[in-house]
């Protein structure tokens, strides 16, 4: 008994204490492959997200993959736009955008995410296809698991197994190639010249699809993702999840078609269990709202389908929610669900202004913190600084340094005569400003350095520093 955790003890009528383990080792779910709804709303998502994870890497724009995180230039190359280590408060930004999403979309439709797009799902629903296609449906793999090994259990076998590790290699390829460059990767693993650490990810990432989608899978969803064991506090009355209509189906039972089955006492559920045997996390959606529920409505699409059979309206299985269930009402406008949508939008819109009018010249200014503050020469008071200029446009351009300060004052810089860039190239250079010691009225005050590209003046930075003189 030592290895047993009491997460919870259930006291029989007998008075035995019973111990349940926090992990159990579950037996393999065979899903039995149904047609509806929300099956073809799962094909309609996942299909154009897969595609366009698989053939992203492989679309260039001016002469670069259209997605490419150059990690060891610390670039981010995004379609038309790059970014660096400086815009690392925008990768921030869209994280907290997408919890925020996650809250408003989870509070109005529950988990959603889970059943039609979150990647576990989706490969796992592939090699479910492979297993399908290969091994027939339920009852035939079920079958051909308890079958002796034969050559047509090999033959079997080896098609699922030879598909799923076409998958994995597949999207392991198409996910590394995002950071390695997916055509660079392709030619150096045939060539046998790929970097080491590129051949690693390629294997681990194999290695991990393959066990995720082939093996793990709703022990995945059970065990290890975190969303499931906070849903129940972004849920509420109002929410928008599968549920099962207890006083429509129970009691529960077999009855043959054109049997008045109302006047026997029992509900429109057959207790066929084909709602369990669709259902890829392994649970009874009639025991009630589970968090292991994923939302993704193969339960809803087999119940319809008997109903169909027996003459039953649809929607004993159905998504709705609690407050209908007991009131036949839902409440679309909720204040939680507003506000959450009203931070979303805000949230994005900010974030969509910072990018569309982010700089592609960023120009950052250190001013001399030696020992002495500023130097007198010539009657000219002078402050050093270092300009460290960083051109994240696409194109090369030339540069010019110019000064701005207090109305009234002779500003004069000294700086090198030209400074060319190459794109995504950053250079620091040393520039003097200097001011007329009789012109200063005050110890310090703020000056402006502006970093603005000859060919086009519109693009233009500008850093506020301060320039020191002698006490007055």
């Amino acid at each position: 008994m030592s290895d047993l955790i009491p997460t919870r003890e259930e006291q029989d009528g007998d008075g035995e204490v019973r111990y349940r383990m926090l992990y159990e080792s579950e037996d393999k779910v065979y899903i039995r492959h149904i047609r509806g709804v929300f099956t073809r709303i799962r094909k309609y998502t996942g299909l154009p997200l897969l595609a366009l994870f698989f053939f992203i890497p492989w679309f260039n724009i001016e002469g670069r993959q259209a997605v490419y995180f150059d990690l060891p230039t610390r670039k981010f190359h995004i379609f038309w736009s790059s970014f660096g280590p400086q815009d690392g408060f925008l990768l921030a930004w869209l994280l907290i955008i997408a919890a925020f999403a996650l809250f408003a979309v989870t509070t109005w439709l529950g988990r959603v995410w889970c059943g039609f797009t979150c990647p576990q799902t989706v490969w796992t629903m592939m090699f479910i296809w492979a297993e399908r296609i290969c091994e027939g449906d339920r009852n035939k793999r079920m079958k051909l698991d308890a079958a002796p090994w034969s050559m047509e259990k090999v033959l079997r076998k080896g098609g699922t197994y030879g598909i799923w590790l076409f998958i994995s290699v597949a999207t392991a390829l198409a996910f590394v190639g995002y950071f390695y460059g997916i055509r660079d990767l392709v030619v150096d693993l045939a060539t046998f010249n790929a970097h080491p650490q590129g051949v690693f990810w390629v294997a681990f990432f194999t290695f991990a699809t393959y066990m995720n989608a082939g093996f793990l899978r709703e022990q995945v969803c059970k065990y290890m993702c975190p969303y499931a064991r906070f849903q129940s506090v972004m849920y509420d009355q109002d929410t928008l999840a599968v549920y099962y209509d207890a006083r429509r189906g129970e009691s529960r039972g077999p009855r043959k078609k054109g049997i008045d089955y109302r006047a026997e006492g029992m509900g429109d559920c057959i207790d066929c269990y084909w709602c369990v045997q669709v259902c890829p996390v392994d649970i009874d959606i009639r025991d009630g709202l589970q968090f292991e529920c994923i939302n993704c409505g193969l339960c809803v699409d087999a119940c319809n389908s008997v109903m169909d059979k027996m003459d039953y309206p649809r929607g004993l299985i159905r998504f709705t929610s609690e407050d209908e269930l007991e009131t036949g009402r839902t409440s679309f406008l909720r204040p939680r669900l507003f506000g959450y949508a009203l931070v979303l939008l805000a949230m994005v819109g900010l974030f969509a202004q910072q990018v569309l009018t982010r700089s592609p010249i960023e120009a950052e200014v250190l001013r001399d913190r030696g020992a002495r503050m500023y130097r007198e020469s010539q009657g000219l008071i002078q402050n050093v600084y270092t300009v460290k200029i960083n051109n994240m446009d696409r194109e090369a351009h030339e540069f010019s340094i110019g000064v701005e300060g207090v109305a009234g004052y002779d500003y004069s810089l000294r700086k090198p005569r030209e400074i060319y860039l190459q794109a995504g190239e950053i250079f620091a250079v040393p520039i003097r400003v200097s001011v007329p010691k009789e012109q200063l009225k005050r110890t310090k005050h703020d000056i402006y350095i502006v970093v603005q590209a000859v060919d086009k003046p519109e693009l233009m930075d500008k850093h506020q520093t301060v320039f020191i003189g002698p006490k007055q």
